[in-house]
């Protein structure tokens, strides 16, 4: 999992709150045959660019899954009161950087309600931000849907001038599959997306989170579909 000689070496942490309301278990509950979490370990282990992966979560069961998909992992204990309903991914993300020697430049917030992210999209996705010279970046989907405020005035288009589906570019949607951060700016209290910030564009299947039991039985099986095809 080291990286490469002359490769920029980058940190990963996946969060992984034990208290789900939605879908009890979540992080942990089977999906196509593994662990939900484990497809986006995997992801993050399989990418030769990133030297370390942690997961900070309060849960022992969800350690001890954890250790089962991998022993490389490091596993951070969080603090009860950073894992409530209420607690932000930044509080999560700042307790790391403040506990752990986090000597890497960069850090990758992956969220494991994202499965379809692959090793693949994270190494991409790390030659654009270092490209691109920017301090974090944010994945999104192309989205060619219609936007409007509560007001009755449109946000993403000009009704008068209604585009057609095939000239159109679309409107960029934050997918929540990873975001990377600069650390130096996360120690310094900045949210994950700071300074100039890069876009990667990820295919449009990447825009289901598992946020309600709907959206699992429904990425469920586009997954199997892709893993047969």
């Amino acid at each position: 999992m080291n990286a490469s000689p002359g490769k920029q070496s980058i940190a990963a942490l996946v969060p992984l709150r034990g208290g789900s309301k939605s879908i009890p278990g979540k992080n942990i509950k089977p999906f196509c045959g593994q662990p939900l979490c484990a497809w986006t370990l995997r992801a993050l282990l399989d990418c030769d660019l990133i030297s370390r992966v942690f997961v900070s979560t309060d849960s022992e069961e969800i350690a001890a899954v954890v250790r089962s998909v991998d022993a490389r992992i490091l596993i951070h204990p969080r603090p009860t009161h950073l894992a409530a309903d209420n607690s932000t991914t930044e509080e999560a993300i700042y307790d790391l950087t403040a506990s752990c020697d986090i000597t890497e430049k960069y850090l990758i917030t992956a969220q494991a309600t994202s499965p379809q992210t692959t090793r693949r999209d994270v190494a991409s996705a790390i030659s654009h931000l270092l490209a691109s010279g920017a301090d974090s970046l944010v994945t999104c989907v192309r989205t060619r849907r219609f936007f409007w405020n509560d007001d009755g005035t449109p946000i993403n288009y000009d009704p008068s001038r209604r585009p057609l589906r095939q000239q159109w570019n679309g409107t960029l949607m934050e997918n929540g599959a990873f975001y990377i951060s600069t650390v130096e700016r996360l120690r310094g209290g900045s949210a994950r997306l700071h300074g100039k910030i890069a876009v990667y564009e990820m295919d449009e299947s990447t825009s289901i989170e598992l946020d309600e039991l709907s959206d699992w039985e429904a990425l469920e099986a586009t997954f199997r579909r892709n893993i047969a095809g």
